[in-house]
């Protein structure tokens, strides 16, 4: 407790502190602050990391909407991508272009979602307000619709054709995951997306053409900065964004160390040497959220004594299911190792959404390891109406690892090798266990540690009332 100690002791003379203790405590405001705002901000620049990413390499506007036409692999640098589904991210920007129209094609699953990866709020209809969701867990159920994305504090004429989301922040994030039924084949996949259509309200005979930059296989960094990096790019969030007077307190934190609002961030070499320091602490505060914290929180784990974590215990989009505080450590420990979220993947209904059982442990708590290797095995009837997935990711990136397989992933397309009960075992390693073939292994990488994410889209009554669950992840000797 020695650094504590100090603290806690700092010299006053005649009730004023010296010029060390000033410096000192004045110095550790900054820290504290800059950490905090690090854990604070995560869900907002997870996101904005991800449009700067994006936009770097492929390009920006409301019109240009990258898809992932071959599947997401370990190539593009963003955290636990899906790599069974084709995707497409798009940032679309309401205080340059003003309200938006967005044609959703049939047959996607979507959100959107603001710039905090809140789901924004849509209209009520028949007594249920919708919350970010578009598509098959959406108020056009799949079908296809028209959404009108109004900025914040818009005060225009009430838009009267389509399904109206009004965003808390100028920036909005739109999601779309189309599946498939053939991993050879994901040309239906692609062309449901192909048919998005965006373009400003009023406006749609002047819109500019849709894009769809193709981004399989491209190299692109769409992670947020571990380093003092980070607060460069909060700080250019923070100008970019409308000020929500929710924010207020917290935005006092970041004034502390030199960001607000309409003023230029300039940080002494100090303080950018303590600031660099403050992030990297403040990530690595992160990931104990997530190894050490989020287990101890209810819910926080699917199975008594199974170390298969769950992020959205409570079933709250924004982590408030107690009614009484925000969950920061489910908070945290989801943005640093996740993006968006929507109803659809939270709520527990039978056949519906999703669940992402996770764990970072074998069988017999230790750490999952690189270089050796472990099976795992999956119970008959799994319990997904749509299809499941087992993927493995970076222990600190959360991307995919990046193992010389074409994705870090097996799912039910796949056709993996079942056993004869139904069951499959998939296993894991940097070299084929003797007892796994082509169709069920995954394959490590010695020195780096990983995490496993189990995905049941449309999880069945078997899987809540755990009369189903998976195994551990066994060391194989």
């Amino acid at each position: 407790m020695g650094r504590y100690d100090e603290l806690a002791d700092s010299t006053f003379e005649g009730g004023f502190p010296t010029e060390q203790t000033a410096q000192a405590l004045r110095d550790e405001l900054v820290f504290q602050r800059a950490v905090q705002s690090y854990l604070w901000s995560l869900p907002a620049i997870n996101i904005w990391a991800m449009k700067e990413g994006s936009e770097r390499q492929f390009g920006a506007g409301y019109n240009v909407l990258p898809i992932w036409q071959d599947r997401i692999d370990a190539k593009t640098l963003v955290t636990t991508p899906n790599f069974d589904v084709v995707y497409a991210m798009g940032y679309l920007d309401l205080d340059e272009y003003g309200p938006l129209v967005v044609e959703a094609p049939p047959g996607v699953q979507g959100m959107f979602d603001d710039f905090w990866q809140r789901p924004i709020v849509g209209p009520t209809i028949d007594g249920h307000t919708w919350k970010g969701d578009v598509g098959l867990a959406g108020p056009d159920a799949g079908a296809g619709g028209t959404y009108v994305l109004l900025p914040p504090g818009y005060d225009g004429p009430e838009p009267q054709d389509g399904f109206v989301y009004r965003s808390r922040t100028n920036n909005v994030f739109l999601f779309w995951r189309s599946f498939f039924a053939d991993p050879n084949d994901l040309t239906a996949a692609v062309d449901r997306i192909e048919a998005t259509v965006i373009y400003p309200l009023g406006a749609k005979g002047d819109a500019r053409p849709m894009q769809f930059p193709h981004a399989s296989g491209v190299e692109v960094d769409m992670l947020f900065p571990r380093d003092g990096a980070y607060f460069d790019m909060l700080d250019r969030f923070i100008q970019a964004e409308a000020v929500d007077p929710q924010d207020l307190d917290l935005r006092g934190f970041l004034h502390t160390f030199g960001i607000e609002k309409g003023l230029e961030f300039d940080p002494t070499p100090s303080d950018r040497e303590l600031l660099d320091k403050a992030a990297r602490t403040a990530f690595k505060m992160s990931k104990v959220t997530v190894t050490n914290l989020l287990q101890l929180e209810p819910g926080g784990t699917y199975y008594p004594g199974q170390p298969w974590v769950n992020t959205f215990a409570g079933e709250n989009t924004e982590f408030q299911s107690s009614g009484t505080f925000t969950n920061l450590e489910q908070r945290t420990s989801f943005f640093t190792a996740a993006y968006s979220d929507s109803p659809g993947m939270v709520v527990n209904i039978v056949d519906k959404g999703a669940k992402y059982p996770a764990t970072m442990k074998d069988g017999d708590g230790d750490w999952l390891d690189g270089g050796k290797s472990y099976s795992l095995r999956l119970p008959p009837e799994l319990p997904a109406a749509l299809f499941w997935s087992v993927a493995i990711y970076d222990s600190v990136t959360a991307s995919g690892v990046d193992n010389g397989q074409r994705f870090p992933s097996i799912n039910t397309m796949d056709k993996p090798t079942p056993n004869s009960d139904g069951s499959h075992d998939i296993y894991f390693g940097p070299d084929k266990p003797p007892a796994a073939d082509d169709t069920n292994w995954l394959r490590t990488v010695p020195g780096k540690g990983y995490f496993v994410i189990l995905r049941l889209y449309g999880p069945g009554k078997t899987f809540f009332d755990q009369t189903w669950k998976p195994g551990d992840l066994q060391p194989i000797a």
